[in-house]
């Protein structure tokens, strides 16, 4: 009499395999750093003149080798960065050491109150990438709050949650992303 064998087939196990590593390369994402979302402006025209800028309407921050932080010649911490900057940039009480307002009409928000604000970034060489990625977040919070303000006041969501282009381009037209960026130096010496 013979025995029978114990074996179990294996020959659909490749084609089993086959499917599952395609169910997974299909269904999985993979994590990808995003960085900064910003869009750049056009390069200026070599031949326009340099606009003026009044010393009120720029807010210098300055981040040196050690990751202090100095924002108009004060050291404040890094958490306090969005509130300065959404001060700044509103100029809620009219104060003459915060930036002009000026006065736009822009479809769909009709006559709104314009910062000329400019927020003037500068960083040293040997600022951590940690403490410049929470100022530039600091600094977008500030810049999106001020949206999520407006879009609340005049079309009930928030900015993120407008879907209508109109009203998108009308609030950032309200409410700018006005950050300047400088070159790095060495502003405290090397590290």
């Amino acid at each position: 009499m013979s025995k029978r064998s114990a074996d179990i087939s294996t020959a659909s196990m490749a084609d089993i395999s086959f499917l599952l590593l395609t169910f997974f390369l299909l269904t999985s994402s993979i994590n990808t750093d995003l960085g900064i979302t910003r869009k750049l402006p056009p390069p200026p025209d070599p031949l326009a003149p340099i606009p003026e800028v009044k010393t009120r309407n720029v807010m210098k921050v300055l981040v040196n080798k050690s990751d202090r932080l100095l924002v108009q010649g004060i050291e404040i911490d890094i958490s306090q960065l969005r509130s300065t900057a959404k001060e700044f940039l509103s100029n809620p009480t009219n104060k003459q050491d915060l930036p002009e307002m000026e006065e736009k009409t822009i479809n769909n928000l009709g006559t709104v109150k314009v910062s000329k604000g400019i927020i003037s970034l500068k960083n040293d060489r040997g600022t951590s990438y940690d403490m410049y990625i929470q100022v530039q977040n600091e600094l977008t919070a500030a810049v999106n709050e001020l949206r999520d303000e407006l879009s609340r006041q005049r079309y009930g969501v928030k900015f993120k949650d407008l879907t209508n282009s109109d009203y998108i381009d009308a609030v950032s037209k309200a409410v700018p992303v006005a950050i300047s960026e400088a070159e790095p130096e060495n502003i405290g010496g090397t590290k």
